[in-house]
């Protein structure tokens, strides 16, 4: 499978009154199909069963570098899997590499759906997320949260997750002033699914944090713990 002949496939399901909706919708520059969720799934799986790694990898480059919304969050599904065998370092500097292009909710989200498993898998990854937060643009510092938000929900957390997440925590304090309102959305995420795990930490964060955070912000980061 091409990225040409993949574009030939979701351009096949356009819908134009839907893509006209989309582009009012999500306001980013780029060509929009009006496809559904369910469609990009449909065609992403059958396009992840196609082919070795090293194919998949350059397909999902290709859509991605096509700016069409759809082929870019297809891109991100493509390599939206637990385990990429036999080496997923190919895909983990795509993700890493499609941060920065960021500019709207519904592809920050794919991407760090995809990006949260390559964490998971190998959190060394960590190292490089550390230089997302103080990154000018705003939706680089989300991602920093974004992607990190497993270590927030963890169950059972072991020794090593417990510092990893204290680590993460230490980012959101620096982050706790962010002015950007999708930071603070995603600060809130975070604090609200850890809060569901360890209230006290959260209650402990929020003293000592809250109040440079947006009201808003803080109050849905608080909802399980009045």
């Amino acid at each position: 499978m091409t990225p040409e002949t993949a574009l030939v496939q979701l351009t096949a399901l356009a819908q134009p009154a839907k893509a006209a909706e989309m582009a009012a919708y999500h306001k980013a520059p780029r060509v929009y199909l009006g496809l559904s969720n369910p469609q990009i799934d449909a065609l992403a799986r059958e396009w992840r069963a196609d082919g070795t790694l090293d194919d998949r990898l350059a397909l999902a480059a290709g859509l991605w570098a096509s700016d069409v919304h759809e082929a870019r969050i297809a891109a991100a599904k493509l390599l939206t899997q637990a385990r990429i065998r036999p080496d997923d370092a190919g895909a983990w500097a795509l993700i890493a590499a499609w941060v920065p292009d960021l500019d709207g909710m519904a592809l920050a989200d794919a991407v760090a759906v995809a990006g949260q498993k390559r964490l998971v898998a190998d959190p060394a990854r960590l190292e490089q997320v550390a230089g997302w937060v103080a990154s000018p643009h705003p939706w680089t510092r989300r991602a920093a949260l974004a992607l990190t938000l497993p270590w927030a929900k963890l169950t059972h957390p072991r020794p090593d997750d417990l510092a990893q997440r204290d680590r993460v925590l230490g980012w959101a304090a620096e982050l706790a002033g962010d002015p950007a309102r999708i930071v603070q959305k995603a600060l809130a995420e975070w604090l609200y699914a850890l809060s569901k795990r360890d209230g006290a930490q959260v209650r402990h964060f929020l003293e000592a944090h809250g109040e440079r955070m947006k009201p808003f912000a803080r109050k849905d980061a608080a909802r399980l713990l009045r």
